[in-house]
């Protein structure tokens, strides 16, 4: 038989518990939630290894801002649409056990094509400016997502492979800088002739937005259906939230059993970089 003293301890401990869970539920679900970035489809802004927080609140909510997709939330309450050039996460269509991010584009009855590589929106070509290349080092992380995919070289081509003076080596993209009409700008990497740089007209229906990564020859995005892999048009419903800041950045050069190396593999300078 359990001593009063013990049995208290262990009720406490308990509610201790619940009430941390449901803290955590809360924050999770309605305010920010981490997010880490295992592809290249956002490059240059966003590389793999970097660790973001994601605000949940900025286009309302729906099931797919709470935990394994619960269905505790109607359609959307509080909805409110992004804004073109914010970089948002959201379910992947194809498979919403996952999370996807890209940057909108276009909103509802946007008309978007893309031509040689260029963004048209609304019948106007969107301001595209070479900028300096991009030069990054080909780190472990790129190394071995090259590997999972089965592709030839960390640098997408191995034209695009230079060495530093130490022997390592590092990627070269060109690099270029788009203006939306809003006003928003970012840079994107344009490296290669694809299907996807050339569209039929697209019109984004209500209740969708048009999405589109930075590495505009390494993204399944809106250009892609659905069918294929891609997002199509992107249901708003889908919005998990808007990506704030960046907290942590890694190589992917840590070895957990040796604990110097959880320093020397991040990468600093891209920690508190915003949105």
């Amino acid at each position: 038989m359990a001593r009063p003293g013990k049995a208290s301890e262990t009720k406490d401990f308990i509610l201790f518990t619940v009430k941390l869970a449901l803290i955590v539920f809360i924050l999770r679900s309605f305010i920010v939630a981490p997010f880490n970035i295992p592809s290249e489809s956002m490059q240059p802004r966003l590389l793999i290894g970097d660790y973001l927080l994601v605000g949940k609140w900025p286009y309302g909510y729906s099931r797919y801002s709470l935990p394994f997709n619960l269905p505790l939330i109607p359609g959307r309450i509080l909805p409110h649409h992004p804004v073109p050039g914010d970089v948002v996460v959201f379910k992947a269509p194809a498979n919403l056990s996952e999370d996807w991010i890209k940057r909108v584009i276009a909103l509802p009855g946007d008309i978007v094509q893309m031509q040689n590589g260029v963004l048209f929106l609304n019948g106007k070509a969107v301001p595209k400016k070479r900028v300096a290349d991009l030069l990054i080092p080909a780190t472990p992380n790129m190394l071995e997502a090259t590997r999972r995919e089965g592709g030839s070289s960390p640098c997408f081509r191995v034209k695009y492979e230079v060495h530093a003076a130490d022997g390592s080596l590092q990627c070269r993209y060109p690099q270029f800088r788009e203006t939306l009409p809003n006003g928003r700008s970012y840079n994107v990497l344009d490296v290669a002739d694809g299907p996807e740089d050339n569209t039929p007209v697209m019109i984004v229906p209500e209740g969708h937005v048009f999405v589109m990564g930075d590495n505009r020859d390494r993204s399944a995005d809106s250009r892609v259906p659905v069918a294929a892999g891609g997002v199509g048009f992107l249901p708003e419903e889908n919005l998990v939230g808007r990506a704030l800041v960046s907290v942590f950045s890694t190589d992917g050069s840590a070895n957990w059993f040796l604990p110097w190396t959880w320093f020397t593999a991040a990468r600093f300078d891209r920690i508190g970089e915003g949105f």
